[in-house]
């Protein structure tokens, strides 16, 4: 297994393409009249399943089609960027292992440093999709744009949406103002940050959403326009790399009648952190949070979050945050909390003082 581990953070260049800081990734401006140069990078998914048939949208093969014939079915690309196009796996997103996180991390850093890309483009599935690109988010070490796409039906589908989300990630890849903007997700027509963006429908082709504060903008018919800027730093602004080995972080759940027996077992198995998908507010049923206070003693980091929808959960002064030694997770939910616990815990943070910080601040 491979993990993040810390460095100092670097300056970003937040306003677009300009010369980057001493020590900082090399950026690259297309010379006048040349189409930017976009790296695709494929890690299978819907968007490169295939069906027998052209009306079955859930019997399919996720991550069957390569990256090659994902790109001949978008003709127009050749207008838009000139592609340099890399399979770097071919999974379902369920599937999505810790080890292509590093390997995806990676890949992205060396073409940030190169003078011959001036963006990349992610296919992915949908059902770790927010995952996946909040880490590259806290993780990527360059201002290019990183855009990530994906598809509610596989290619094989009649009205199949991946290739016009793909000619949408690569047009918002291609566009000056995606610069400095961190890891972006472009599907169906919106643009939103990797921070925000959650999956919402288990069906739709509408189905990513920003639940708390909405896209950051739109693209349609090759025009891109951000209405809003990402404010919580990212990429060049955090401490957090990819290195060599991640900690062990697991989510539990906080539910009527739950007993304390899979935190129990958690900590037993040698967790270095646990996330609590908690009730409302990140509310947790007594015997699980007893669990979770013993956990603490004995080294373990706690971070509540809720599995509700959307909403922040708040930082309770006295109980059970301070009393317990318990961690608030804010606006994000348990599996991207448990992405920044992991990058986090591996940068070095512990305790619930510094790990607050980190959290409030990410």
């Amino acid at each position: 297994m491979n993990t993040p581990t810390s460095s100092a953070p670097n300056p970003r260049d937040s306003q677009g393409p300009a010369a980057a800081a001493p020590g900082a990734p090399a950026t690259h401006t297309p010379a006048s009249g040349a189409l930017p140069r976009i790296a695709v990078l494929a890690t299978g998914g819907t968007i490169a399943g295939s069906a027998a048939s052209v009306t079955n949208t859930s019997g399919y093969r996720a991550g069957v089609v390569g990256v090659e014939r994902l790109l001949e079915a978008v003709p127009a690309l050749s207008g838009v960027a000139q592609i340099q196009a890399e399979q770097i796996a071919s999974v379902d997103s369920k599937d999505m292992s810790l080890a292509l996180w590093t390997t995806l991390a990676q890949r992205i850093n060396e073409l940030m440093a190169s003078d011959e890309i001036d963006g990349v483009v992610i296919t992915h599935g949908t059902d770790t999709l927010e995952e996946t690109a909040y880490l590259l988010h806290l993780t990527v070490k360059g201002s290019k744009p990183v855009v990530l796409t994906a598809a509610m039906r596989p290619a094989s589908a009649l009205s199949a949406d991946g290739p016009l989300n793909l000619l949408n990630a690569v047009t918002v890849a291609a566009s000056e103002a995606a610069h400095g903007q961190g890891v972006l997700v472009a599907f169906n027509n919106r643009i939103h940050s990797a921070r925000d963006v959650v999956k919402t429908s288990t069906y739709a082709v509408d189905a990513f959403q920003s639940p708390e504060v909405g896209a950051l903008g739109w693209v349609q018919d090759g025009r891109v326009e951000f209405q809003r800027k990402v404010l919580r730093p990212h990429t060049l602004d955090t401490e957090f790399v990819i290195g060599a080995q991640w900690p062990a972080v697991e989510i539990a759940v906080s539910y009527a009648g739950v007993s304390r027996v899979s935190v129990d077992a958690l900590v037993a198995a040698g967790v270095r952190g646990i996330v609590v998908a908690g009730t409302g507010n990140g509310s947790i049923h007594a015997s699980v949070q007893q669990a979770l206070a013993d956990a603490v003693t004995q080294g373990v980091a706690v971070v509540r979050s809720s599995r509700v929808g959307s909403g922040h959960v708040m930082r309770n002064g006295a109980a059970p945050d301070d009393t317990l030694g318990f961690v608030s997770a804010g606006s994000l939910n348990p599996y991207k909390a448990r992405v920044l616990l992991m990058l986090a815990l591996a940068a070095g943070a512990s305790g619930n003082v510094a790990l607050q910080k980190i959290f409030d601040t990410y």
